[in-house]
């Protein structure tokens, strides 16, 4: 019992000190088991079978076409558009998780806003911010708090959260925390705050 003990006092010993061990367990890991890397198209697909599909584009709440909403595709199976991740720390190669990142669809649309996500204003009418484009890619700061999400492990796989530390030391910021989730309206399974997180995995386009 002592010998495991003083083996497994070593091992987190060596985690904490070693920086290259602890870059590989805070790393997201995508369907392969390899390290999500910036700048580099992944499908984001719900974990759980029969869940709906991947990540699109669709319509706003308005009846709008712009800016586009991030909505889930209702089939389980269709992988939805490929996107990326911009890590708050810009020499950051790897996704790591609880660290602030812009996500950007990769895809052309007849808007003229961005593809970057970023969260709506608080609807009053259901009671939820939703998640939108036209979000800001880079420059952290108060002024682009609504752009920046995160990865957190959810049981065995991840979920996306909004819970942005941009703020400069020397701002105030009031930010409301909470996980995404699926809010389904009219039909459409759309992206929102949420109490309960839709699960998710990486899988590289």
């Amino acid at each position: 019992m002592k010998t495991t003990m003083l083996l497994l006092s070593f091992l987190l010993f060596a985690l904490s000190t070693n920086p290259l061990l602890a870059a590989a367990q805070d790393a997201v890991l995508d369907s392969s088991g390899e390290r999500v890397q910036t700048g580099v198209d992944y499908y984001v697909l719900p974990a759980v079978s029969g869940s709906g599909g991947g990540l699109t584009l669709g319509p706003n709440r308005n009846g709008s076409n712009c800016p586009l909403d991030v909505v889930q595709e209702q089939s389980y199976g269709s992988n939805g558009l490929p996107l990326t991740f911009t890590s708050v720390n810009p020499n950051e190669e790897v996704v790591n998780l609880i660290t602030d990142q812009n996500i950007k669809f990769s895809a052309a649309t007849t808007c003229v806003q961005s593809t970057v996500w970023k969260l709506a204003d608080f609807d009053e009418s259901v009671r939820r911010s939703f998640v939108t484009t036209g979000g800001v890619e880079g420059n952290p700061g108060r002024e682009t708090l609504s752009n920046w999400f995160r990865i957190e492990k959810y049981d065995d796989d991840y979920k996306l959260v909004f819970c942005p530390g941009v703020c400069g030391v020397d701002d105030f910021c009031s930010v409301l925390c909470g996980d995404i989730g699926i809010f389904v309206d009219n039909g459409i399974r759309r992206l929102a705050l949420s109490e309960q997180p839709l699960k998710v995995v990486f899988k590289r386009a």
